[in-house]
């Protein structure tokens, strides 16, 4: 027996509604938001994590200010959350993706970046395709998330 009287539509419609939802934000990274806000004085709505490290995006010119003076600021969150901060400039669009990823990803680097119509691909060699995506395809999966959120695209690497 089926539940609901719309059948396949109201499943259609959920799974819509899924994707529109992708880039919704959970308590934790609410709670990082809001530590680093108090700390830098910088607010942003750009929390990432890739590699046991949390990445905030954040406009170009405000990066200074939000690291702070010898890195200060990055230290006290580092400090207070026990884990690896990163500060890197929002992207504006495609264009800056190449270097956003490269900020991301490094020390691993790649040879090169295709943009495709819906898909990403990066070229990387042998040892640093393994390096980008990691035990149990993790640290894929995590970049997969951060360019489906930020730029609609979907990744591949090759």
């Amino acid at each position: 027996m089926n539940k609901f009287p719309f059948g396949k539509l109201y499943k259609q419609s959920i799974s819509k509604k899924f994707i529109k939802m992708v880039n919704t934000i959970d308590m934790q990274d609410m709670r990082h938001l809001n530590l680093f806000g108090k700390i830098t004085r910088v607010n942003t709505r750009f929390c990432l994590k890739y590699n046991g490290t949390l990445i905030f995006c954040v406009p170009k010119s405000l990066v200074q200010k939000a690291v702070g003076e010898n890195g200060k600021n990055i230290k006290q969150i580092g400090k207070i959350l026990g884990k690896r901060i990163k500060v890197v400039p929002k992207p504006r669009g495609i264009q800056d993706l190449e270097y956003f990823i490269k900020v991301i990803i490094s020390p691993v680097n790649f040879r090169e970046l295709e943009v495709k119509d819906k898909e990403v691909i990066v070229n990387a060699g042998a040892q640093n395709k393994a390096a980008l995506i990691g035990r149990n395809k993790r640290r894929f999966f995590e970049m997969q998330n951060i360019i489906r959120n930020l730029f609609g695209k979907e990744l591949r690497i090759v």
